[in-house]
This record gives structure tokens, sequence and C-alpha cells, in this order.
């Protein structure tokens, strides 16, 4: 067979490779280019148990269900914010101040100053037991 007679099956097979593509990026990604990942839960602590009411309260609406992520913000269970990159302080910090758009394509995040010191002690201690069972830990932040 000459090349001429292999151009139609050879269309096909590219149409199928690029559709096939299109499709799998559509499942593993959202609009803002995050990837929602599988979350392992862990038996939490009473200080994280009291953390998740909050994050549940507050932050699921854009984070997703236990920090996995949503098509309005990206997952906390990811190595960005491991606490070599992202720092206890700098959770702090994005819900008393908010965070200007830098790892994502999802836009600023707002500030939410109806959660307290306290409350965010509890968040910051879920999230870092999410991240722990799911094989993220301390790594120093390189540049």
């Amino acid at each position: 067979m000459n090349l001429k007679n292999k151009i139609p099956q050879l269309l096909i097979g590219a149409f199928l490779i690029a559709g096939g593509a299109v499709f799998v990026s559509k499942i593993f990604s959202s609009p803002g280019g995050a990837m929602i990942v599988d979350v392992k839960v862990p038996a939490l602590s009473d200080t994280a148990k009291d953390g998740k009411k909050v994050f549940d309260e507050n932050c699921v609406a854009c984070h997703g269900a236990n920090a996995s992520g949503s098509e309005q913000g990206p997952p906390l269970v990811h190595n960005y914010y491991n606490p070599g990159h992202h720092a206890d302080q700098a959770f702090y910090l994005a819900a008393k101040r908010g965070v200007q758009m830098h790892h994502w394509q999802f836009g600023n995040m707002p500030p939410q100053p109806q959660i307290s010191e306290r409350e965010m002690a509890e968040v910051i201690q879920y999230v870092r037991e999410l991240q722990r069972a799911n094989g993220i830990f301390y790594r120093q932040h390189q540049m």
C-alpha cells in the first residue's frame, strides 16, 4: 500500500489521539488549570476535627471537600502547600489579608475575616494532617 492510500487512516488516527488528549485534560484539570486531587483522609486529631468543621463552613466552596480543589480554587493537599513552601504563617496571612493569584489561575483569594486565629490554627492542623496522610511533608523551598 502506498502513502496516498494510508492518508485517511493516518488522519483518523491523528484525530483520535488529539481527541483523547483533550478528553483526558478535561477530566483531570479544572478551568483554573489545577488538578482536583484524590485525598486519602486519615483518622484526625480532635484539633483537626474542629478544623475540618471550620474548613467545611468557610473554605470548601473554593478549596473542595477535604482540600482536594474545585473549579473555584486549588487543592491544599498539593506539594505547593508543603510546610517548606507555605509555612503555617502563610495560611494565617491568607485568611487575614487574602492572597494575590500566583500558583494557579483562579484569581485572587479574598480575606476571610470571619475566621478567628484559633479557628485558623485548627484549619491548619486539619490541612497538615491531610497532607501528611497523602505523602506531603516539609520540603525546603528552592527558587
